[in-house]
């Protein structure tokens, strides 16, 4: 049994792949950096936002269930 959304593996994942999206969204070039760049960075910290709230709705499943197919489609 988890005890924190910290422990599920895929919090672990998206959180990997968050870091790994935001530091390449910072190399893009000046002219992409601040609108596609931005994007990019809400669009993969919205993942990670989702599996966290729907983890703290985790005893009312239709809500958890929810919010896990919000991640999904991110």
């Amino acid at each position: 049994m988890t005890t924190s959304y910290r422990d599920l593996d895929i919090y672990k994942i998206s959180f990997e792949l968050f870091i790994k999206a935001h530091r390449l969204s910072l190399r893009l070039p000046k002219y992409e950096l601040f609108e596609l760049g931005s994007q990019l960075r809400r669009s993969s910290d919205s993942v990670n936002s989702n599996i966290v709230e729907g983890y703290g709705r985790k005893k009312y499943k239709n809500d958890f269930v929810k919010f896990l197919t919000y991640s999904q489609f991110q």
